[in-house]
């Protein structure tokens, strides 16, 4: 992952030295557990524990120059860790083990955590929306289907419904978070022929993983989840991302992202205010939605292994998990600093001369007694009239011969709380 879209708290899971820093761990817990049942020496493993290298820099470079040798990262992983601990006690390390004992076990902890923080980070978000929502409870705006005006809504109505969409989510992050936190040490081929099963409990245990059959390798279709989890949280954060982006622009101009002193929106206009973090967003969930097609061809394997996911999955399951916390952290700065223009909701609310309440005419007609057809021309007619001529809808029905409504059906076609009263439902759902 770039620079620009690694957060430390998520990045720095996926390092050479964190990534390290749990394969070691993994291979010190399987020591302890052989040892428990004699297969390894007693004492063994304190002295393993012991001598463990500290994993930094020096540590990875020196694995990286072994495997130039061995071609084969474990490998070389286990020969550095095995030297720097020393003999007796290193040549225990790995005892009865395969590679991707190791590899698949520390990428579900690193997922693990990686989830953690992601939800942790979408408590703060929903926190932030569910008050958005009721605070603009009964901002009154205008709702739009295909890009056209159509009925009053409230831009609380907007943001609860962005909300209950985020939940759903959340929801399927958890479920994804229970597919992925499992561990795996049962050997080639996944039937325990070197090691005993005793050993993948204790390291489950002591990691919070739970042990999972398996072949030589974790099934990828629990990563493919994780995966989807994080594209379908970009999706949405994209589809709230592009509402945004169309209500800042200048003929809507509703609303308008936070800007800072000293920002720029332009280096050639000085006027320009764009919606630089809406558009960031949209950009970003095509990513993980493309690393989620990766996610998924990695699931069908040769066999009990290849490798051909390994390559592909360095890339996008650290990217995915980094980009989705970026996400969610961009989208909660977003809102937080959000303008909401009420006044100029009203405005554009108020800017086709009543003909959004057209709905409600025509079943004033057809309640008087008109077939819904005959209604809806009049209706329809009436609303280009006042289009056309910039007369409120209100007086060119009042004006109209082929309608005969009173006052009092033309006040409650064009009752604003009328049309609203039920939707704040939405809100009360959060």
């Amino acid at each position: 992952m770039i620079e620009r879209y690694a957060l430390p708290a998520v990045a720095n899971i996926f390092g050479d030295a964190a990534r390290m820093q749990r394969w070691v761990e993994i291979e010190l817990l399987a020591t302890e557990a052989q040892e428990q049942l004699g297969v390894v020496p007693r004492g063994i493993a304190a002295q393993c524990r012991e001598l463990a290298p500290v994993v930094d820099q020096a540590f990875v470079d020196a694995v990286a120059q072994r495997e130039r040798i061995t071609n084969h990262d474990v490998a070389a992983f286990v020969d550095v860790l095995q030297e720097s601990i020393g003999f007796p006690a290193g040549s225990y390390i790995h005892h009865g083990l395969t590679s991707t004992d190791v590899v698949d076990t520390g990428w579900c902890w690193a997922l693990r955590d990686a989830m953690l923080i992601i939800l942790d980070e979408m408590t703060e978000l929903l926190s932030v929306t569910t008050a958005l929502a009721h605070e603009h409870r009964d901002t009154l705006t205008i709702g739009r289907t295909h890009g056209i005006h159509a009925e009053p809504t409230t831009f609380g109505v907007k943001v609860a419904l962005w909300t209950l969409q985020l939940r759903r989510d959340e929801e399927r992050l958890r479920n994804a978070l229970d597919g992925i936190a499992v561990c795996k040490m049962s050997g080639a081929v996944g039937t325990y022929s070197n090691i005993d099963p005793s050993v993948e409990e204790y390291v489950g245990n002591a990691l919070n993983l739970t042990p999972t059959p398996a072949t030589q390798v974790v099934a990828r279709d629990r990563h493919a989840e994780y995966m989807w989890a994080c594209a379908s949280l970009g999706t949405t954060i994209e589809s709230i991302a592009v509402e945004l982006r169309h209500l800042q622009r200048t003929e809507v101009n509703e609303v308008r992202e936070g800007f800072s002193k000293g920002q720029k929106g332009s280096s050639a206009m000085p006027h320009k205010r764009n919606p630089i973090s809406a558009e960031t967003l949209s950009g970003l969930s095509r990513v993980l939605r493309g690393n989620l097609q990766v996610a998924l061809q990695d699931v069908p394997l040769w066999h009990e292994r290849d490798i051909s996911h390994s390559s592909a999955e360095r890339i996008v399951l650290p990217d995915s998990s980094m980009l989705a916390y970026y996400m969610v952290r961009r989208l909660t700065s977003l809102l937080t600093n959000l303008e909401v223009d009420a006044q100029q909701m009203r405005y554009n609310l108020d800017l086709l001369q009543g003909v959004v309440y057209s709905q409600s005419a025509l079943l004033a007609l057809v309640e008087n007694g008109m077939s819904r057809d005959d209604a809806y021309r009049i209706v329809q007619q009436l609303s280009r009239k006042a289009l056309d001529t910039n007369t409120h809808l209100r007086d060119v029905l009042v004006e109209s011969l082929d309608v005969n409504l009173t006052h009092e059906q033309l006040r409650f076609i064009f009752d604003e709380s009328r049309v609203l009263e039920h939707a704040s439902k939405t809100i009360d759902a959060l």
